[in-house]
């Protein structure tokens, strides 16, 4: 029996480096609303951790859409009765660990603090640039660069070649943590909140990563996971939106379907190949050091006339919704149809997030 966790607050977490790490008010609602998630990937009798069973299996039950599979919930009060086989969470970070085993589970059950640590170093955006630079040695057709600088004179020396930059902490998550600006704003005589934040975050987190602004056309992800080996197997295409950075919904839809979407923007064949490139090199980045489901957010940049793939914006070291969507797919269409799509979102709605499902 495998033990799921949905922990949305582990990105904040990472950024934190904090074992007892409270989540802010949002994250506490939404992994308290939202517990009930994994019954979309967990197997026939897995057991979901929640803060309350009963509204758990409420939700579950209204979602008339949803397969109904035979999965038990247990609080975090009563922890310590369940002896799970695996242990399955949003992601894995000290938070999460040092309350797994306060809850009474045993600790070889968990990663190791080395093991949670090699975790917390690959989210660092550092990884997400050296993997861009082997995927553009190996991708026709692609763009993208990253730059990471620990000091502001070198946050100033890149964005003096860039009209308009990306600024993002090295840890951050769904829009947190990134901040847009020009050469101008940066060197303007006047404190600004940017510069602010610049200096909070190196001196937080050590540095800071440092992009050209590129005119996006379409949001896009490919979701992976990595086995015990080191093995990274493709799961699927997401196909996503957001807005101010932060994620707002994904297509439900077949691969065959998301493919025909994908094919306005750029030929097929060059995701082909960005999925090889990808497996093959995170293989060598992740192997031995991270384990689980994980994703690539992309995008694909230019204007009308000139399209380009820019194939590694950040890397997921966790379960995403893009994964989530694509569990749900086989639920809501389980023959397949290319014609049948719909649109999964997140709302915030009377007090409390709900998973939304609407078909188009």
């Amino acid at each position: 029996m495998t033990l799921h966790i949905f922990n949305p607050e582990h990105d904040l977490v990472l950024a934190s480096a904090k074992a007892n790490f409270t989540a802010p008010h949002a994250g506490r609602q939404l992994r308290h609303d939202l517990a009930w998630l994994p019954s979309l990937w967990a197997q026939e009798g897995d057991t979901i951790l929640v803060d309350d069973v009963g509204l758990s299996k409420s939700a579950l039950a209204k979602r008339h859409w949803l397969k109904q599979k035979q999965v038990n919930f247990v609080c975090w009060k009563d922890l310590a009765q369940v002896s799970p086989d695996h242990i399955t969470p949003w992601g894995w970070d000290a938070a999460l660990r040092h309350r797994l085993l306060r809850g009474g589970l045993a600790e070889h059950l968990l990663p190791s603090s080395k093991q949670i640590d090699d975790i917390r170093q690959l989210s660092h955006r550092r990884t997400a640039m050296a993997l861009l630079q082997r995927l553009k040695a190996d991708l026709p057709a692609t763009m993208g660069e990253q730059h990471e600088c620990s000091t502001m004179e070198e946050v100033m020396a890149k964005a003096e070649g860039y009209e308009k930059v990306v600024l993002k902490a090295p840890w951050s998550s769904s829009g947190r943590g990134v901040r847009f600006s020009t050469f101008g704003d940066l060197t303007a005589n006047a404190e600004t909140n940017i510069l602010g934040w610049l200096r909070n975050t190196l001196d937080r987190q050590g540095s800071v990563m440092v992009e050209p602004y590129y005119h996006k056309v379409r949001d896009f992800g490919m979701e992976f996971q990595c086995d015990e080996q080191g093995q990274v197997t493709f799961l699927g295409l997401s196909l996503f939106h957001t807005q101010n950075g932060a994620y707002t919904g994904n297509i439900i839809a077949t691969e065959n379907a998301k493919r025909r979407m994908m094919s306005h923007y750029l030929p097929d064949s060059l995701l082909e190949k960005a999925k090889e490139m990808i497996c093959h090199h995170s293989s060598m980045l992740l192997g031995g050091k991270y384990q689980g489901p994980f994703g690539i957010d992309m995008m694909v940049c230019g204007n009308s006339s000139t399209l380009a793939l820019h194939p590694c914006v950040e890397i997921n070291l966790r379960r995403t919704m893009g994964h989530a969507a694509l569990a749900l797919a086989g639920m809501v269409n389980p023959q397949h149809d290319d014609d049948l799509q719909h649109v999964m979102r997140i709302d915030y709605e009377g007090n409390n997030y709900k998973l939304r499902l609407r078909k188009i």
